[in-house]
């Protein structure tokens, strides 16, 4: 049976955690929300590291059955497990961080080879060095790796972006889409950080005290406004589409998504690549008619979803673009003034410099 089925109960003094999850077996699901919220203790129960109350199956796997007083010890769970801190041996290079790792499994029980951990995360030249001598992005990519080279039935990540910068970040991201990109295997990543989770994501897991305030896709939740989790100046959408074309002249990416057509400034990639786009509301703007001779060459139309106010006199729309959504954050004047009402035809205008992928 595919598939993760975790159900939890867990008091102390000062928390409780009370989840009942039911998430892919496949894919990179993300465990999203503020400090507090039991991101952390959701993934702890999972392993065993945690004593909480409850079951848990990892794809056809019993891990935990109060109700059959059934309890594997963490040791023998097949699972991969990345800190927030890299934890790797100080006293041990590499190379033997690595194959530590890859002991803890049987020979005729492992999947992963240790060239498959090292040529997926790009870590070959760091075979001979010290932990020590490794920036914060290099020790997270071994760490990584040493998880992997355990064969694991389930990965765990626990914020392993969270103690690093913004550049070691960038670093390691696209070490993470390879990861979903490449391997089968199920991934669940703590974060408080939604630019992160949006970029390598499937599925998202809402936490809020201890409960589970929301779970599904993740580009299902993100339309939600009811979630808010597009307030704020920062309320964004985040869009699914294909590399379609490259123009070399102007070096302009053209990404085919549902709702249309999007051109933006980058590097040439092959057609038909995956990539998500970040459209801020900020920089969508709206016009009752389509724009001629303007400076703006993303104008897609779309159909006004609903409003809401926000603080000093500001409105977010949600927009309908294809099957998905974006959202325009406009002055609550120019929203009266454009009579923006649910089901109202309009064209978003959106700068080809303000998309990210």
């Amino acid at each position: 049976m595919s598939g993760i089925e975790a159900r939890f109960t867990l008091a102390r003094a000062d928390f409780s955690l009370d989840v009942d999850l039911t998430l892919p077996g496949q894919g990179i699901t993300a465990v999203f929300g503020p400090s507090g919220a039991g991101k952390t203790s959701v993934l702890r129960a999972i392993a065993g590291l945690e004593r909480a109350a409850g079951f848990v199956r990892v794809n056809g796997a019993t891990w935990q059955d109060d109700t059959r007083n059934e309890f594997v010890p963490t040791h023998r769970r097949p699972l991969g497990y990345v800190f927030q801190e890299a934890s790797l041996f100080p006293h041990l290079d590499v190379r033997r961080n690595l194959e530590y790792g890859m002991q803890r499994v049987p020979a005729a029980k492992r999947r992963v080879s240790l060239h498959m951990a090292i040529d997926l995360l790009g870590i070959g030249t760091l075979m001979d060095r010290d932990p020590a001598t490794l920036s914060g992005g290099e020790r997270q990519r071994v760490a990584i790796a040493r998880a992997l080279a355990t064969s694991p039935d389930l990965l765990l990540l626990d914020e392993p972006l969270a103690s690093l910068d913004a550049a070691r970040k960038a670093e390691v991201l696209p070490y993470l889409e390879r990861l979903h990109d490449q391997w089968d295997l199920p991934v669940l990543y703590v974060s408080h950080a939604l630019d992160e989770v949006v970029r390598i994501a499937d599925h998202l897991v809402l936490m809020d005290k201890g409960r589970v305030a929301a779970s599904g896709s993740i580009d299902a939740l993100l339309a939600r406004s009811d979630l808010r989790l597009i307030e704020g100046d920062g309320a964004a959408a985040w869009i699914e589409g294909t590399v379609a074309d490259y123009d070399a002249a102007y070096h302009l990416l053209a990404i085919d998504c549902p709702g249309g057509r999007f051109l933006l400034p980058g590097s040439s990639r092959s057609a038909g690549t995956r990539v998500r786009l970040k459209v801020q509301a900020r920089d969508v703007s709206l016009a009752l008619e389509k724009p001629t001779g303007s400076s703006i060459i993303n104008i897609l139309p779309v159909r006004v979803i609903d409003t809401r106010n926000e603080a000093r006199g500001q409105v977010v729309v949600a927009l309908a673009l294809g099957p998905g959504r974006i959202f325009a954050r406009v002055t609550r004047k120019s929203a009266d003034t454009l009579d923006l009402r649910p089901g109202r035809e309009v064209y978003a205008q959106i700068k080809g410099i303000a998309v990210v992928d």
